[in-house]
């Protein structure tokens, strides 16, 4: 497995193949979700890349990217065995020699859910997305279903800038108690671990109240009743939205696609997550 830190040496090392490329961005802190899209990855292309760059400019709080865990070595470890060609891990200043003055609009699908309360994150993962798309330039990109609005923000950056790149979505890793995996979890203490799986269970809770025909105004003030019960947490949002736009459905039918959002802070930890209705 080749380590690279430029952009010269990645296009270099990228130019000997004519072969598939499948591409895994990551911000590092690996878990089984992440390789569990390098291992569909290897199966599905001849080369697998994986980036490991915690963006600075999609972070609209200082505090939160100074305690984003940065495990390099242990990363590295674990993406050769799960089969990586090629980890680019670069430094801030080899992706943005100077600060980017371009910027992405991606309409109401950035001013909803995370774009609402994280002003600016999605310009921010627009660039660097582009970047690492035009360095790597893959055959297919792989991302999970837990960051589903950033899904949905690559797929637009994929059709409007005409990217001939698959965009594939793989589905939430899960801890055994429920918990979606995220790189976040480390920090939380032992306590704040413990209460964590609540979140998926109200979102099954409402799941199925949705199912039996509950209006999506009752299942949400459920929600916040709920966590507002429970002072560990800190609920930033639940919603109930449609599957393509993410924008609030007022209504809704039992059978009728939907998403159900969600972003909660438990201590100093923020967490999201999300299950989808009928897809």
């Amino acid at each position: 497995m080749q380590l690279i830190f430029t952009q010269a040496e990645l296009r270099t090392y990228l130019t000997r193949s004519t072969e598939s490329i499948g591409f895994v961005p990551t911000m590092g802190a690996l878990h089984e979700g992440h390789l569990q899209l390098i291992r569909r990855a290897r199966q599905e292309n001849a080369v697998v890349v994986c980036s490991i760059f915690v963006n600075p400019i999609q972070f609209n709080n200082a505090d939160d990217l100074a305690r984003y865990p940065r495990t390099l070595e242990q990363d590295c470890a674990l993406l050769e065995a799960a089969g990586c060609d090629v980890v680019f891990a670069p430094s801030a200043v080899e992706m943005y020699p100077s600060q980017p003055v371009l910027t992405f609009d991606f309409g109401t699908l950035e001013r909803v859910l995370e774009g609402a309360f994280r002003p600016g994150h999605f310009n921010g993962v627009g660039i660097v997305v582009s970047k690492l798309f035009h360095l790597v330039q893959p055959t297919r990109a792989y991302f999970g279903q837990k960051d589903l609005q950033q899904c949905l923000i690559v797929r637009r950056l994929i059709q409007d800038l005409s990217f001939p790149i698959e965009l594939v979505i793989a589905p939430t890793v899960r801890e055994t108690d429920g918990l979606a995996m995220s790189s976040r979890n480390r920090n939380l203490t032992s306590d704040e671990r413990t209460l964590a799986p609540f979140i998926q269970a109200e979102l099954q809770r409402a799941k199925t109240a949705l199912e039996q025909g509950t209006p999506p105004a009752e299942v949400k003030a459920q929600v916040r009743e709920a966590f507002a019960a429970q002072p560990a947490f800190q609920l930033e949002y639940f919603e109930i939205a449609d599957i393509e736009t993410l924008l609030p459905l007022e209504d809704h039918q039992p059978e009728q696609p939907a998403a159900l959002c969600i972003a909660v802070h438990l201590g100093k930890v923020r967490l999201i997550d999300n299950l989808l209705l009928n897809t």
